[in-house]
């Protein structure tokens, strides 16, 4: 794989692809191309970006994914939605190029819990499931889609006229609930049907069906038998998932399956495990391995703000003392974001008032001075803003108030304090 491989991400903008974009953007010989059916948050990470793309119940779906393959010189497709990866393989053979998806089978079986409880209706693992309403005797029950997502559209069944209520009961499985701890096991089958990994994680909290905090935990000779069992069954193939709960008597028992990444795989991730990454060199021919490392990880995530500003700038005066610095320590938040400005060939000045010997203070903090293209070191008593000379395409850093309001009261150029540089970084790679 010397070249690059394009890959392409669709759609770019859930949870998961979010996850891919983060396994794969620093991978020196993947190239990203990510598309969605509407303008999401793809468009703030993904460099090539594809927004408002057909739907894949549009008549043109078909013919635009092909030109964008041909335009962009796809190698391989990795879809991100259940309905996604079932249109897909409904149609492998008129896409051009190679999309990651065991076959069209699993992808209807994961996509309906129905099917999949009915082809484990013969082990003990699968849970107890109602095929009519009329067979519920004993409440409570757990009601949930049957080609939902995580715990979307699902709910607590306490009585018959709760369960009488449901409007399209046929929507729906009807199953015993599972009241005990919940666990999803990330995996990975190559191309031969050998399981090479299998990372349980405890569901901590959830937000709308997704797992924002989860904890790993030991792989016990129960859960990998399951694993191998549902990797067998279903013929897996690539990166995958599958979920487990406890029952009242602390059973486990099978929630659900699906063969596409999982937007929580980034734990195992931080363990060395990057489930994009082996699914691109399984689906590619090449042969795998796959060497964890040995302790436990605790992912928690929240929202992560992304932004686009209507502002050009080329040259940057920022400050060092409480700027570049903090409690006497280098701030690596605004290094990071100096090197990324130094990345975009935009020019860096440093001015300050430091009042010791800045070449010292730079050294002592392994601050090369080249990172900057031009030091202006100017007394305490004197003005940032005279030394100044850019009137327009520039901008000034400092945390001291007085200083930006000086510098926006004389000059009229936008002034930043340290909080608001995330609003200027270009996610987008």
């Amino acid at each position: 794989m010397n070249k690059k491989t394009n890959i392409l991400v669709f759609p770019c903008g859930a949870e998961s692809a979010l996850e891919i974009h983060l396994a794969l953007k620093d991978v020196m010989n993947i190239r990203l191309v990510g598309a969605s059916g509407r303008v999401d948050h793809g468009r703030m990470i993904y460099k090539n970006y594809y927004g408002n793309f057909p739907n894949i119940k549009d008549e043109n779906f078909l013919s635009a994914l092909n030109q964008l393959i041909e335009k962009e010189e796809i190698d391989l497709i990795l879809p991100t939605h259940d309905s996604v990866l079932v249109h897909l393989a409904k149609n492998q053979d008129q896409i051009k190029t190679k999309v990651a998806v065991p076959g069209l089978w699993q992808a209807e079986v994961c996509r309906s819990k129905k099917k999949l409880y009915k082809l484990f209706s013969s082990y003990s693992f699968n849970p107890k499931v109602y095929e009519k309403i009329q067979d519920v005797t004993t409440f409570p029950i757990y009601a949930k889609l049957d080609e939902g997502q995580g715990s979307k559209g699902a709910f607590i069944v306490d009585d018959q006229k709760t369960l009488e209520s449901i409007e399209d009961p046929e929507n729906y499985v009807l199953m015993e609930l599972l009241p005990g701890e919940e666990f999803t096991i990330d995996c990975f089958t190559n191309r031969h049907g050998e399981v090479l990994f299998m990372g349980p994680r405890k569901r901590q909290r959830v937000f709308d069906g997704i797992a924002v905090q989860a904890t790993s935990v030991p792989l016990t000779p129960e859960i990998k038998e399951i694993g191998e069992i549902v990797s067998k069954e279903l013929k897996i193939r690539g990166s995958w998932y599958f979920q487990l709960k406890r029952d009242v008597n602390g059973e486990l028992k099978f929630l659900e399956a699906s063969v596409k990444i999982a937007g929580s795989g980034n734990l195992y991730r931080g363990l060395g495990v990057n489930f994009p990454l082996l699914m691109i060199y399984d689906y590619l021919g090449f042969d795998v391995k796959v060497i964890p490392n040995d302790y436990k990880i605790e992912v928690d995530r929240a929202l992560f703000s992304r932004y686009t500003v209507d502002l050009e700038y080329d040259t940057l005066y920022v400050d060092f003392d409480d700027t570049i610095t903090k409690d006497g320590k280098v701030n690596p938040n605004v290094i990071m974001f100096l090197y990324h400005q130094k990345n975009k060939g935009r020019t860096l000045k440093l001015i300050t008032k430091h009042r010791y010997d800045l070449d010292q203070t730079l050294e002592d903090l392994s601050i090369s001075k080249n990172l900057f293209d031009q030091v202006i070191h100017i007394d305490m008593e004197d003005e940032k803003y005279k030394y100044i000379t850019e009137r327009e395409k520039v901008i000034f850093i400092d945390n001291a108030f007085e200083e930006r309001r000086k510098v926006k009261e004389e000059l009229g150029i936008p002034v930043f304090d340290v909080d608001a540089l995330g609003t200027l970084i270009d996610w987008k790679e």
